[in-house]
């Protein structure tokens, strides 16, 4: 197909997939004449991928990440897992005291090397954060947070692809990114469900009808 049609399939418009051809995120099409390019199947989905991963909130430079996750996988689901989120979280600051962080994530079963510093590092960030503020969590919080994460954890590494590798990649590397805004969104619903319940429904609003 020509990138016209490509354009029409995807609904991306043709000044953005020429973009995304000149950051390397899209390979080239089969060059057919020196000003015209055939494009298959492969640049639909990568295409979907990247629009996916930009409306998400995604940088260039972290799609640009995960696609080279997606394109060369490693072999070991673990580090495949951790190659996920490399490509989505901020670097480890050696400046913040891992202490605290650990203690948490001891409630998930964490133990010395079963995950990136990475990861504990923004979990260090987070609690870091609320210390500042001066925020402190509802009595009981913290257990409820850690036993909610390990069932979705659960539940979602259960559901990874064994077919292949790269259906593997495809569904941690799109699930880490695309799935979280929907489990904030949830969390934010639930919470005004939640007051609602405790002190009546918000002012104004109306009922369904029925």
């Amino acid at each position: 197909m020509r990138i016209s049609e490509l354009s029409a399939q995807t609904d991306v418009p043709v000044p953005t997939i020429k973009y995304y051809l000149r950051e390397g995120l899209l390979p080239e099409g089969e060059r057919s004449a020196p000003t015209q390019a055939a494009y298959g199947d492969a640049h639909v989905r990568r295409l979907r991928v990247i629009r996916a991963l930009i409306t998400a909130g995604v940088s260039i430079a972290e799609t640009r990440k995960v696609l080279a996750a997606l394109d060369d996988p490693p072999e070991d689901a673990h580090l495949l897992l951790g190659t996920a989120h490399a490509a989505i979280t901020p670097p480890a600051d050696d400046s913040l005291d891992l202490t605290a962080a650990q203690e948490a994530v001891a409630g998930l079963g964490w133990k010395p090397g079963m995950c990136d510093d990475a990861v504990l590092h923004e979990v260090a960030r987070a609690l870091q954060g609320l210390e500042n503020a001066g925020f402190d969590l509802a009595d009981g919080a913290l257990p409820v947070y850690l036993k909610s994460m390990r069932d979705i954890a659960d539940v979602e590494i259960a559901g990874v692809p064994g077919e292949s590798v790269e259906a593997a990649v495809r569904y941690v590397v799109l699930g880490s990114v695309l799935v979280e805004p929907l489990l904030l969104a949830l969390r934010r619903v639930a919470q005004q469900v939640a007051a609602a319940e405790k002190f009546g429904p918000l002012s104004g609003s109306a009922e369904p009808s029925g």
